[in-house]
């Protein structure tokens, strides 16, 4: 993800919505404070925004507030989904995640029936992973032993990385990820968003 910015006014202009609804969307927690980046200009104190996560939180505000309403779109993005259950049936029916994943995710984590919304978001991630060929099996039970073991750090602004080094794989979570420093030769082979995959998971749960 860019981290190229964006003004509050070049925003405004390119979206077309205004002053007040992009602060009532904040009030309604649609878009998170810590976008509200608050930088010295020559002409004084300006609000920025990383410019392609705005962007893309604005269209889907835009896109989907026409069926759901900003409380349910502010539950949407929030960064859990409260007594949410779905069972491995249902979970199937629905094509959220692939029978082999599920059945690698099942055989690593002890015969789960229903899936809590934490549990059904590690193996959402566990699925884009192993897809997209950027992970290999034994790094997917260490992706999952990370997970587990770091829930609640797991929270909305939070970033997974998946490091390689002379074949030998590593994988953490960061609440943060300015100015991070990686040793020579060491290659980033996943950098992914937890808030990311949350809203994914929830719009294919709609």
């Amino acid at each position: 993800m860019s981290n190229e910015l964006i003004s509050k006014k070049d925003l405004l202009d390119l979206t077309g919505i205004s002053y007040g609804q992009l602060y009532r969307w904040k009030r309604k927690n649609l878009i998170p404070e810590d976008w509200f980046i608050r930088k010295s200009t020559f002409t004084g104190q300006e609000t920025f925004f990383p410019k392609e996560k705005i962007l893309e939180r604005i269209d889907k505000i835009q896109t989907m507030k026409e069926n759901l309403s900003l409380d349910e779109l502010a539950d949407m993005f929030s960064p859990s989904a409260g007594e949410f259950k779905l069972s491995v049936d249902e979970l199937l029916k629905r094509n959220i995640v692939s029978k082999p994943v599920l059945d690698f995710y099942l055989s690593e984590t002890k015969s789960i029936t229903d899936f809590a919304f934490e549990n059904l978001l590690h193996l959402f991630i566990l699925e884009k992973l192993l897809q997209s060929g950027e992970i290999n099996l034994d790094e997917g039970k260490m992706l999952l032993q990370v997970l587990s073991d770091y829930k609640d750090d797991a929270k909305q602004s939070s970033v997974l990385f998946f490091i390689r080094k002379l074949g030998i794989s590593s994988c953490l979570i960061l609440s943060s990820t300015a100015n991070i420093f990686f040793e020579k030769g060491t290659k980033v082979v996943v950098q992914i968003s937890i808030s990311e995959c949350t809203e994914e998971l929830k719009t294919k749960l709609i």
